[in-house]
């Protein structure tokens, strides 16, 4: 799947290129080389950053495990990931580390979600018959990765108030909506791909009570600021996250094992993990410049906005609509699509809350599974990345219709 995705973009770009060079336009040439050696230089970036909160904490997780602190975690989600991920067996360490990573991501906590991830994606891997191929449960936990929620976007709603919006915090509601039907599509898409038996007996209790939960808390939040919601997230997302890391050391310490000297024997393994990702992250970033400097996002554009207008369509999301794009390939790229667009048609237009919802309610999803496939050296994903795009698509359609809905 990874070698026609590569070749796919590479295709595309040329095909871009000749569509520029044969109307004159022959700066895209100098674009798209130095974009190959920035690509080149910004995995390199990413990889090093890696190094230091990657060793961190995968020497924190070996003293979960040797305390015995995931395997808790972990009892408390088990019966309901034990249902989408069946051949994971009862007790296994995947569970915990899973768990801590679902639950960085729906904080919030970008720092300790990559890293927990890649533990978590190399814990699976132990169960891997075929190590180049993903399992089942590796491709459920890459695209709960890809779709999954966050609580607070609360970084969405600085940029949105950096660019002077009347309520930066007014599209939370919108965004939890969009981003939960992305999770719901995915987590559909993956069931009928593997053909998992989830909707019924006690597993439905347990989605009913996430539903619940989601819904109360969506409830809550939506009556409070943007300086609440910020304290809220910053509250209980660190809260959260230094109390499992005391707890890690102290309830090692308490069942005496050795904490100085396992916390440095797992650090090790996330330095090699980080420097081992560094080729794929090239290949990746790589083909996405070529994509991006090539014009074959405008050519889509405009090849949509044609079609839309054709159909006597309200044409006003096509403005947000170069967010939407960019986000499964790139986060930054898609940050920045969503600040241009703010700056040009306004941070309060319908196109600038559009824009922001996207970057709210997606993922980037070829940087995740080149990176969280790349640590295991996986190279087949399988149906991975057709899961990962329907969820995606359906996040980029249940924002339209949500945006228009509350704005329109």
């Amino acid at each position: 799947m990874l070698n026609r995705i590569w070749l796919f973009f590479f295709v595309a770009s040329a095909m871009a290129v000749i569509w520029q060079l044969f109307h004159g336009k022959y700066a895209v040439l100098s674009v798209m080389t130095n974009a190959l050696f920035e690509s080149a230089q910004l995995a390199a970036t990413i990889c090093l950053g890696l190094v230091g909160v990657l060793s961190f904490w995968m020497g924190m997780m070996r003293l979960g495990e040797m305390g015995g602190m995931t395997a808790a975690i972990a009892r408390v989600t088990e019966p309901m990931l034990s249902k989408l991920m069946p051949e994971v067996p009862k007790g296994h360490q995947a569970y915990g580390s899973v768990t801590m990573n679902l639950t960085a991501n729906f904080l919030g906590l970008d720092n300790a979600a990559t890293p927990l991830g890649l533990k978590a994606m190399a814990d699976l891997q132990l169960l891997n018959p075929k190590p180049h191929i993903a399992t089942n449960a590796q491709i459920v936990f890459l695209v709960l990765n890809t779709s999954s929620i966050t609580l607070v976007p609360v970084s969405v709603f600085l940029y949105r108030a950096q660019q002077g919006a009347a309520m930066p915090a007014d599209i939370f509601l919108p965004i939890l909506l969009a981003t939960s039907a992305s999770t719901l599509a995915g987590v559909i898409s993956v069931v009928i791909a593997q053909r998992l038996p989830i909707f019924r007996g006690l597993t439905l209790v347990y989605i009913g009570l996430l539903m619940a939960f989601i819904g109360a808390s969506i409830a809550y939040l939506a009556t409070r600021s943007i300086d609440t919601l910020g304290t809220i997230s910053n509250v209980l997302g660190n809260g959260i996250l230094l109390t499992l890391i005391f707890a890690f050391v102290m309830v090692a310490a308490w069942r005496k094992v050795a904490i100085y000297d396992e916390f440095v024997e797992g650090a090790k393994q996330g330095f090699t993990q980080a420097i081992a990702l560094i080729p794929y992250l090239i290949a990746m970033l790589m083909a996405i410049a070529l994509l991006r400097s090539s014009g074959v996002l405008e050519l889509m554009l405009s090849g949509l906005a044609s079609m839309v207008s054709l159909l006597g369509m309200d044409t006003r999301f096509i403005d947000a609509m170069p967010t939407a794009l960019m986000k499964p390939l790139s986060g930054s790229g898609s940050r920045a699509m969503m600040l241009e667009t703010m700056q040009q048609h306004g941070v309060d237009s319908f196109a600038g809350r559009l824009s922001a919802i996207f970057q709210g309610s997606t993922e980037t999803t070829f940087y995740v599974l080149a990176v969280y496939f790349g640590a295991v050296g996986i190279r087949n994903g399988r149906h991975a990345l057709t899961c990962g795009l329907i969820a995606d698509a359906a996040g980029i359609m249940a924002a339209i219709m949500v945006c228009y809905w509350f704005y329109g």
